[in-house]
């Protein structure tokens, strides 16, 4: 019975999954594009934009990602203003208010992770930039990034893992992705142990193939660099 639950039932499960990987795949591409301006800002030596990117950072890795999940969806709904303005259309949708939560999340705790590999690029190689005349905008796009993503590489793939984990909480707010889903089906068939472990089967086997992923990247990254050095 428990099987032929699960078969018959599979269909809607992939189509949570397939929810869960779009969320995933939007929230990142956002939040590495943040991540990357917050760094940029970090380093540059105006520091009433470090002192804005550090508190941003500070409340985001100081508050659980549940509550700003309420907060963006259930919080700023509550004003009357927004909901007559044109960005209703975004914050009304869950997807949206889902994707903008993971993004804002996980482009606090990338920005500290790429603002460290780009202190780690070792001194010597940026003043051999200055000695060749290189600008600085030139010098971090050709010397100073390439250099820092291998750096960092194996850390954003844990922090990419631990997005799609964190996606789960996207259920909280009517989400129908991969944890919404199966919590939808348990209520349905009171299969709970079931459904609960075929949905940590399917973000097992997400998470793994994003690892041999980032480690076949990370393993032609530094076949690159040793055949250029």
């Amino acid at each position: 019975m428990a099987w032929t639950s699960l078969i018959t039932h599979l269909s809607q499960i992939l189509n949570g999954a397939g929810l869960t990987i779009l969320l995933v795949s939007t929230s990142l591409m956002i939040g590495f594009c943040i991540a990357v301006s917050l760094s940029l800002c970090i380093i540059s030596n105006k520091y009433w934009l470090k002192n804005i990117v550090n508190s941003y950072i500070f409340f985001i890795r100081g508050t659980p990602l549940l509550v700003q999940f309420f907060l963006i969806y259930y919080g700023i709904g509550q004003f009357t203003w927004l909901q007559h303005s044109f960005l209703w259309i975004f914050f009304k949708s869950p997807f949206c208010c889902a994707m903008l939560t993971l993004a804002l999340n996980t482009s606090a705790y990338s920005c500290e992770l790429f603002t460290s590999a780009i202190n780690s690029v070792p001194k010597g190689e940026l003043d051999a930039c200055k000695a060749l005349g290189m600008s600085g905008w030139l010098s971090l796009r050709r010397i100073i990034a390439p250099h820092a993503w291998r750096l960092v590489l194996p850390a954003y793939s844990n922090e990419i893992v631990m997005l799609v984990k964190a996606s789960s909480l996207a259920s909280t707010i009517t989400m129908l992705e991969l944890m919404g889903m199966t919590q939808q089906l348990i209520n349905r068939t009171f299969l709970t142990i079931e459904f609960y472990c075929l949905a940590g089967f399917i973000y097992l086997i997400i998470n793994n193939l994003l690892l041999i992923g980032f480690k076949i990247l990370e393993k032609n990254l530094t076949k690159y660099s040793i055949q250029h050095q």
